[in-house]
């Protein structure tokens, strides 16, 4: 490598930060299917216990009510007929035996006493209308009387009016602490239930993602599913999956030993037509362009096999320095590529060695091939690395006419032929295409852009290897 492509060349500062989106890594948005069915579950029984306790509710206030009402009225009736039947010595000693055994008092009702009427809610103020109807219009029910709480009920015995203090409790809640409690353990069992049955109908759906990404990445062995589970319909799911993974192993078995094979029957044939082609061939531009041909074919067959390549790859460290100065080696001492690197020593990123390094000769090859200046015909390539959290950003860029942004996305398709002025030369259309499957192998993101002074800038994302 030259004195001149050791010169790092100056960036932008947020230039390799500013990478095109699909090198960005997007973060994961909504819920999983567990959180889904599980919250779904939890509405639902929810709201079946709300509704239970609300119809159980609407159901006791008329039947607890009456009940109430009818206690209460024998009770002032009962008072009443013993009081109007009793004399006066009898009298006293009943209501004293009344407060100390039944816990009533019975007391005169003056035209002073203030009183808040018994209306907190629907059973009392249902309690306070079925008693009026029991025992005349001008009963009085009320909560407090003269600033004493309790339940106080008006009536009258022989046009003199009374007080009959009682027990609020004779008419207790419709729910109290122990409604309270089963209520929260039917909540918490319903929960719970529904906390089981989410990771149940998750299990095997998670199970299933994990094995069509091993699928994805090529490792067939990895992404067995049960074929014995007891739920029939999983299991015909699992079963499916498995032959279809086996028949993908053996058709990427087949195409890998068709490749070799491929590969083998060739090269023997351009081998002894190159060799026949230096030995019999007189003209000496003839012979150069006929072994020119023979080594474009050649680097066809290359450029397939590596494009056709399994997908699975175990990461590793790789020195970026030293994948980078090997494709810049690779290509040999042309004044017309001029190369110039700012990468910072010992950058380590997780990858395969032999693919970056094919990766970064696909850039470089691309940016020799397309990337010449129109007026001097140089191809000047700036190659830059930037460590960012737990990744590396590498920017590579040419100095030629760029592409349309309209089939920019296109160019890593395979085969893709982009226009007249990036296709000047002879190639195969998968040199891009290699590179984004490489890359995307390797765990990381490939991006094509325009840079804005001209040019075609390549922005890869390689995850960094650890300390």
């Amino acid at each position: 490598m030259s004195e001149e492509s050791r010169v790092p060349f100056e960036t932008h500062p947020t230039s390799l930060e500013t990478a095109p989106a699909p090198l960005e890594l997007r973060p994961s948005r909504g819920f999983s299917l567990f959180w889904r069915t599980f919250f779904f579950l939890a509405l639902l029984l929810v709201g079946c216990i709300v509704a239970w306790l609300q119809t159980f509710r609407a159901l006791e206030y008329e039947p607890r009510a009456l009940q109430s009402a009818n206690q209460l009225a024998s009770l002032v009736n009962l008072s009443r007929a013993a009081l109007v039947h009793s004399d006066s010595i009898a009298r006293v000693s009943l209501i004293k035996t009344l407060a100390d055994e039944e816990g009533l008092r019975i007391a005169p009702r003056e035209p002073n006493d203030t009183f808040r009427l018994y209306d907190t809610d629907v059973l009392s103020r249902n309690v306070a209308e079925r008693l009026r109807g029991r025992l005349g219009p001008d009963t009085l029910v009320a909560r407090e009387v003269n600033g004493a709480p309790g339940l106080w009920i008006g009536f009258t015995i022989d046009g003199d009016p009374y007080w009959l203090l009682t027990d609020p409790s004779r008419i207790g809640p419709v729910a109290g602490t122990t409604w309270l409690i089963w209520l929260g353990t039917a909540a918490l069992l319903s929960l719970t239930g529904a906390a089981l049955i989410a990771r149940l109908i998750n299990r095997p759906l998670k199970k299933l993602s994990f094995a069509a990404s091993r699928v994805r990445e090529g490792d067939f062995n990895a992404s067995q599913l049960n074929e014995t589970v007891a739920t029939s319909e999983i299991r015909e799911v699992n079963i499916g999956f498995n032959r279809m993974a086996q028949r993908l192993s053996k058709i990427e078995q087949d195409r890998a030993l068709m490749l070799a094979g491929i590969s083998h029957d060739l090269r023997t044939p351009l081998s002894r037509l190159r060799l026949e082609t230096e030995m019999s061939v007189a003209d000496p531009d003839a012979r150069e362009h006929m072994a020119a041909d023979i080594e474009q074919v050649n680097s066809i067959i290359d450029k397939f096999l590596d494009y056709a390549r399994p997908d699975h790859i175990k990461p590793e460290r790789v020195s970026l320095n030293q994948a980078v100065d090997a494709a810049v080696f690779a290509l040999g001492d042309d004044e017309r590529n001029v190369f110039t690197t700012s990468i910072p020593p010992d950058t380590v990123v997780m990858g395969d060695a032999v693919e970056l390094q094919r990766v970064f000769a696909n850039l470089l090859e691309n940016a020799c091939r397309y990337g010449r200046d129109p007026h001097t015909g140089v191809a000047r390539v700036e190659i830059a690395a930037k460590p960012k959290d737990d990744w590396v950003l590498i920017k590579l860029r040419d100095h030629g006419q760029g592409v349309d942004p309209e089939i920019l996305e296109q160019l890593t398709q395979p085969f893709f032929r982009g226009d007249v002025s990036r296709t000047s030369a002879t190639g195969t259309g998968l040199g891009l295409a290699i590179v984004d499957r490489a890359i995307a192998r390797m765990g990381g993101r490939f991006a094509l852009a325009n840079s804005s002074t001209g040019g075609l800038s390549a922005h890869l994302k390689l995850q960094r290897a650890p300390a």
